[in-house]
């Protein structure tokens, strides 16, 4: 989150070409990959928009309450779909991991405004155990996603080659990994 300029840019390009991704799994034929793919389509632009380096824009003190509030929403959101679902259990983790940056960020602009701290990166306005629980959590979930990433065959037992992009299982799989990926990135300076 605002850190370094070159890592930012490539947080940015990650989280933003990921979330053109789901946005195109919005379109899939196949309910589940429709189900899934706004709110993870949502999480690579939040990302992305969150990765941006401070020396090119500095977002308003009132971005960031809005973020969270935005985060928090899609956070509830997905708890309730986790009650049918396990896997938007994961959603609602990055949702939360989403609101505490946004509150940590307001914190640190807050302190920057007053002087008693560097905002947007300069220091650590997040809690140790937090962000360690946040880190282990995605550093697991990358690690495990990642090793799933095998071919698989195409839905509904078609071949491959005739799956559309939207509908490609392992596709998806490497954009929840490059999501992860990016966040632990993203919860590092904190």
């Amino acid at each position: 989150m605002h850190g370094p300029a070159s890592p930012g840019w490539l947080l940015v390009a990650l989280c933003g070409l990921t979330g053109a991704y789901c946005v195109l799994r919005m379109r899939s034929t196949v309910a589940e990959q429709r189900r899934s793919a706004g709110a993870e389509a949502l999480m690579g632009f939040g990302m992305a928009a969150m990765a941006v380096p401070a020396a090119v824009f500095t977002p308003p003190a009132w971005t960031w309450p809005v973020y969270a509030g935005v985060f928090g929403v899609v956070g509830l959101r997905a708890l309730w779909a986790a009650l049918r679902d396990a896997h938007h259990a994961h959603h609602a983790v990055g949702a939360l991991a989403m609101v505490y940056m946004a509150v940590s960020m307001t914190v640190a602009a807050a302190q920057g405004a007053a002087g008693q701290g560097h905002a947007h990166g300069g220091g650590s306005a997040g809690l140790p155990l937090v962000t360690g629980s946040f880190l282990l959590y995605f550093t697991g979930y990358v690690l495990v996603s990642g090793s799933r990433l095998l071919p698989v065959a195409g839905v509904a037992g078609g071949p491959v080659g005739a799956v559309g992009w939207g509908d490609r299982p392992e596709l998806a799989r490497v954009c929840r990994v490059s999501m992860g990926i990016a966040m632990v990135a993203m919860l590092m300076p904190m």
